[in-house]
């Protein structure tokens, strides 16, 4: 009987031990299954935000494209002012070299041209002093001719009357 009191005891130990053991499990249980419940809301309300998160980087993206293609044009654009601006001082600068050029060769025939003047005043006067010259000399020879032409004749008058008054 000793050994059936000690058995019994000790299946009453083991029945204490195994229930203890199946509440712990039980509470293990159902806090874990609270934790999933709670993580699965968690992972929802986080997956719904990656989702808000999504949309709204595809409404940006969606702003973003027009945005990015006016960017683009006005690259372009600016590429092609540059390219323009360039050139144009290119050709500014051609225009200036010949401008300068054309000043030069204005002066150097402006000068050219009032040395000619002067050449051509200069060469004036000689020729206005040899003319004079030589109606001096005219003029003296035809007094001499009237000095020996005979003066009663009319073609004689005719031809001295000036000479001998001009002498």
């Amino acid at each position: 009987m000793k050994v059936m009191m000690v058995l019994g005891f000790l299946c009453v130990c083991v029945l204490i031990a195994v229930g203890y053991q199946a509440f712990q499990q039980e509470f293990t249980i159902r806090r874990l299954r609270s934790q999933i419940t709670s993580t699965t809301e968690q992972v929802k309300a986080k997956e719904d935000e990656i989702v808000k998160a999504k949309l709204k980087i595809q409404h940006l993206n969606d702003e973003l494209t027009p945005l990015n293609k006016k960017r683009d044009e006005l690259v372009k654009k600016k590429e092609e002012f540059t390219k323009a601006s360039g050139e144009s001082e290119k050709s500014l600068n051609t225009c200036q070299k010949e401008k300068t050029d054309s000043e030069k060769k204005k002066t150097e025939a402006t000068e050219a041209l009032e040395k000619q003047k002067i050449d051509h005043k200069a060469e004036e006067e000689k020729t206005q002093v040899e003319v004079q010259n030589l109606q001096k000399q005219i003029l003296d020879r035809d007094a001499k001719i009237c000095e020996f032409v005979d003066t009663d004749k009319e073609e004689g008058r005719k031809l001295c009357e000036g000479k001998k008054a001009a002498r």
